[in-house]
């Protein structure tokens, strides 16, 4: 980290748009008795890609536009373990013409700070051709709600 980088901290809920709850499970833990740090991707996947769904613009059978995560990144604050409860917050940080950069704050249940935090960048594309494609006109509306 070079000395002009701030040191990633935890935030508050109110940067987040939307919360999903999220139950740990006993796969989640790892050796060392702590989720194991790729289950926070799967956790981001799942708050991102639910949101949206819920709210109608995501169909992952038959849309003809779909997400694929180009980058994706994360920081830990304090660990998590089964059978602990999780609630992801979720934001728009960037929408771009066929790209958007979620941001997902996780917290223990009821708790103020996040334990872990995170992006990822969906590339959204055309089905059949897997081709950049622009971000359709209710996909859009949806994610301008979350930043």
């Amino acid at each position: 980290m070079s000395e002009t980088q701030e040191k990633p901290r935890p935030e508050g809920r109110e940067g987040y748009r939307a919360f999903r709850p999220i139950t740990t499970r006993w796969m989640d833990n790892d050796a060392y008795g702590h989720v194991n740090n790729v289950v926070y991707y799967s956790w981001f996947d799942t708050a991102v890609n639910a949101h949206l769904i819920e709210q109608g613009v995501l169909d992952i059978h038959n849309g003809e536009t779909i997400g694929l995560v180009i980058e994706t990144q994360c920081n830990y604050f304090a660990p998590v373990a089964f059978p602990q409860s999780i609630e992801a917050g979720l934001r728009v940080a960037r929408i771009g013409s066929s790209s958007v950069r979620y941001e997902v704050g996780l917290f223990l249940a009821g708790e103020p700070l996040t334990v872990a935090k995170g992006h990822f960048i969906h590339v959204y594309v055309d089905r059949a051709t897997r081709r950049p494609a622009a971000l359709p006109a209710p996909l859009k509306k949806v994610l301008e709600a979350l930043q």
